[in-house]
């Protein structure tokens, strides 16, 4: 255990506290039993780390692992939490859960066993609290996170500080708003940027190179997360990858499940299986028509990569304006509103407005006669009554 104790160490050593996302202040940190999911390489460890170091000073009664540290392939988890109550230990950080074979047997044991612990957990997007062996919904409060917002990269970039706007702040007052913005900065010039390189924090460590890096997270995950978490073996990882690739010269489309199927020898109820797979892992975002009640066999009206930069690595030379616009309005939005499939326009919020996304020279024609309409327009500094610039809606979260 000494040796964990040193690699906490280090790791709190070096990690930095110049920028620390949004979702530090929305957790609830006194809670016993804490989650963090999300995908991988957006920040969660960090995030995990800064609160350490926020918050702890180095001693035995608070220690950070990583449950895929060698350590845990000799030794339980449960053991190894007694050991460390027993020296006096009172919080416990725990990294790649998902890495551990028993992790939600051992968390309900901890969690009933040591009231004074409080233990808050990091794992894969792909993580199923619920539907786990040992049902941990009633004792664990999990948070997800994602990847940088439009409006945390102009942070981390040092180009903006502003606060977050509400869906409804940002439909009654774009107009203002959009103009003190780009009294500031050139956002649209930000956007594309953004839109290339911005939604992972680790594009500012390796620039030249953040594309491949991309492609290796994409392989962990595929490779790694959905095998630990999903009846996937290596056979199944194979498929994935194939229809991955089918995938990448298409989205977004609406799929046609027979001939994806045709195209990738998987039976029609896998397919549908691994769409909601990657979907649950942040490497796609599927759309459907409501958002009530979605099943593991549900088809999905549509199908994204989960955000631009996604479009960009895995999309090949399928990276045209209207694909990725259409990707990154789900991509924001999403994360604190409902969002659904419509007939008319592309989206339905809330089950309440209706959204077309294009550029700057769209026409109201798709949305005649639709109440609530707006259009979310791309290459637009400023809004004008229901036309909002599309860059805006990077400023949800």
């Amino acid at each position: 255990m000494e040796k964990l104790f040193l690699k906490h160490r280090q790791k709190i050593a070096i990690t930095p506290l110049t920028f620390i996302r949004g979702l530090m202040d929305e957790i609830h940190w006194n809670d016993r039993l804490i989650g963090i999911k999300g995908g991988r390489g957006v920040g969660k460890t960090t995030l995990l780390l800064q609160y350490i170091k926020k918050n702890f000073t180095p001693g035995k009664d608070n220690l950070y692992v990583s449950l895929d540290d060698v350590y845990f392939s000799g030794n339980s988890l449960t053991d190894f939490t007694a050991e460390f109550v027993m020296n006096g230990g009172k919080y416990l950080f725990l990294d790649e859960v998902h890495r551990y074979d028993k992790w939600s047997q051992s968390l309900k044991n901890i969690y009933d066993d040591y009231p004074d612990l409080k233990v808050i957990f990091i794992g894969s997007s792909v993580l199923d609290i619920i539907q786990s062996k040992a049902d941990l919904s009633r004792r664990a409060i999990v948070y997800k996170m994602k990847g940088l917002s439009f409006r945390e990269y102009l942070l981390l970039t040092n180009k903006l500080n502003w606060s977050e706007l509400s869906l409804n702040e940002i439909l009654e007052n774009h107009e203002l708003i959009s103009m003190e913005i780009a009294a500031k900065i050139k956002p649209v010039k930000e956007f594309k940027e953004y839109l290339k390189t911005g939604y992972y924090p680790f594009f500012q460590e390796y620039p030249e190179t953040y594309h491949q890096r991309l492609e290796q997270v994409i392989s962990l995950v595929l490779e790694n997360d959905i095998t630990a978490l999903k009846p996937v073996n290596l056979e199944g990882v194979k498929k994935l990858k194939q229809l991955l690739y089918v995938l990448s010269t298409s989205v977004p489309f609406k799929p046609n499940i027979s001939k994806l199927a045709e195209k990738t020898g998987i039976s029609r109820n896998s397919l549908v299986q691994y769409l909601h797979y990657l979907d649950e892992a942040e490497v796609l975002s599927l759309l459907f028509r409501d958002t009530a009640g979605i099943s593991l066999l549900q088809k999905p009206e549509k199908v994204y990569f989960e955000n631009p930069n996604l479009a960009y690595t895995l999309g090949n030379d399928n990276t045209e304006p209207g694909n990725l616009r259409e990707t990154f309005f789900i991509n924001q939005v999403a994360v604190k509103n409902q969002i659904s499939y419509t007939e008319k326009g592309d989206f339905k919020v809330n089950d309440r407005y209706v959204f077309e996304v294009g550029g700057k020279n769209k026409s109201q024609s798709q949305l005649k006669n639709i109440d609530n309409a707006w259009l979310a327009l791309d290459d637009i500094e400023y809004g004008f009554q229901n036309k909002i610039p599309l860059w805006l809606f990077g400023f949800l979260y």
